[in-house]
């Protein structure tokens, strides 16, 4: 996919920026040449664009010279339309500039290009573009836009430079991944089954790194600007895409990368559990103990690197017992990590096992998750169980229900689909009130065992991470 034009790189000409409104066409020339070498829409009005100082990101550009679409054509350069005597270029050597077109001026310009290039065929390329492109022209293509890109990259920050992938991964989800008879679809599928696997090899797509925080306020974003989609609640407390505009402009002419689609790994259908490894964090009241192997407040260990360093910290001060060796005898940075200031006076040793066991017990629990293909994530606290459990729902009819199936990044309404299709009963998924983006499966029926057997045989989830499986019924019975 074509990289957006970045302010940075623009240059105003003396007679000020044309009067461009944010979503018009623009084109972008280069210097002292009117033909344009590429053409998009104004991310932001002119006005905006000043009012920033011409920074982050001015046109989002929709085809290029050189690009795929161009490719499919003759394959010719641009052709020349050197400015009018006396009127000031519109950029300066090497600089872009963005143009607001109307359609008639678009229709006339082509006339001309066709009929310069006539005149200028047997001319070489080199003398018609900017340097940059001349080189692309000689073969080295891959090489210029790599350059181009990272040059572009160096001027944005991070937070633009996520919008961005944001942008594109959520077009190329829309292009390549979603079909009609999947609508309506909960966003967190959209985001986590199609955005996920549309990102590029060696980017990570993350929300919070970008302007947005949110995947709520993106969409909303794509559906008040945009109106490529059309988001609504209908479940209380969990959106859903409705509606998809496949005729929109943005869709249209977003042409995804070939590289792009054949590296997608087909996470709709192959689910991998994560990799989940306790922690705990060094806490402010430990600190002393740690301070030598240099592992400062909120560093998260794992029991064995805990215990290494507590070994270690034993022997460098020599407290180990001289009549029993089982036992650590307690000096003052001891004592006023481990022990309580009741114990102060009368501790004076301890075993080894309740050292390790006193140390860990004031560190703070934490934990690591890793999803296949995404990087490793460090969260407080224990990981939530997979919790499953039977409710009676009137005149004492049962129904099992399953919560927490997001935090192992499983799709509920998979689940609840897959549980159906094994039981032949009917399952819903409904808020959970207090908890964000989060919705549980319920299912008629005393279900746990078939659960189980979904959860630990298909998804590979660990036993220990699911909570309630001891409570389906006896001997296989349904109730």
């Amino acid at each position: 996919m074509s990289t957006d034009l970045m302010l940075p790189g623009v240059v105003v000409p003396s007679g000020g920026l044309p009067d461009v409104t944010q979503g018009g066409p623009c084109a972008v020339t280069l210097v002292n040449n009117k033909a344009p070498v590429a053409i998009g829409t104004a991310a932001i009005s002119s006005a905006e664009m000043l009012r920033v100082g011409m920074k982050g990101r001015g046109v989002c550009i929709l085809h290029t010279y050189m690009d795929h679409l161009w490719a499919f054509g003759d394959k010719s350069g641009p052709p020349t339309f050197p400015e009018a005597e006396g009127q000031p270029p519109d950029a300066i050597d090497g600089k872009y500039v963005a143009d607001e077109q109307e359609e008639g001026e678009e229709v006339e310009e082509e006339g001309e290009q066709s009929a310069v290039q006539d005149q200028q065929a047997s001319e070489p390329v080199k003398d018609q573009v900017c340097p940059a492109v001349a080189e692309q022209a000689e073969g080295e293509v891959e090489k210029g836009n790599e350059e181009g890109d990272e040059a572009q990259e160096d001027q944005r920050s991070p937070q633009e430079v996520m919008d961005a992938l944001l942008w594109q991964c959520f077009l190329l989800a829309l292009k390549s991944k979603v079909k009609k008879s999947e609508l309506p679809l909960l966003t967190s599928t959209f985001l986590r089954n199609h955005m996920f696997s549309c990102c590029p090899s060696g980017k990570q797509l993350d929300i919070k790194k970008s302007s947005y925080k949110k995947l709520s306020k993106f969409l909303h974003v794509m559906q008040q600007q945009h109106s490529i989609v059309r988001v609504k609640e209908l479940t209380k407390g969990v959106e859903s895409i409705v509606e998809v505009d496949w005729k929109s402009p943005e869709l249209r002419f977003s042409i995804p990368e070939e590289t792009d689609i054949e590296e997608v790994p087909l996470v709709e259908t192959l689910y991998h559990p994560p990799e989940i490894t306790p922690l705990y964090s060094v806490s402010a009241r430990l600190q002393p103990l740690f301070q030598d192997a240099d592992k400062k407040k909120g560093v998260a260990l794992q029991p064995a690197e805990v215990r290494n360093i507590v070994t270690e910290y034993v022997k460098k001060n020599d407290l180990v017992d001289e009549t029993n060796k089982n036992y650590v005898r307690i000096n003052p940075t001891l004592c006023d990590c481990l022990l309580d200031k009741s114990e102060y006076q009368d501790i004076e040793i301890l075993k080894w096992d309740e050292l390790f066991s006193r140390t860990l017990g004031r560190m703070q629990e934490c934990y690591q998750i890793v999803f296949p293909g995404q990087t490793p994530r460090v969260k407080k606290g224990r990981i939530e169980p997979i919790d499953v459990s039977v409710a009676s729902r009137g005149s004492n009819k049962k129904v099992t229900v399953i919560k927490n199936l997001e935090v192992y990044a499983l799709d509920p309404s998979a689940v609840a689909t897959a549980l159906q299709q094994r039981v032949q009963a009917s399952s819903v998924l409904q808020a959970i009130p207090g908890a964000k983006d989060k919705v549980l499966v319920q299912i008629q029926g005393n279900q746990i065992q078939q659960v189980g057997h979904l959860l630990l045989d298909h998804y590979g989830i660990p036993r220990k991470y699911i909570q309630g499986l001891d409570k389906a019924p006896k001997g296989g019975k349904k109730k």
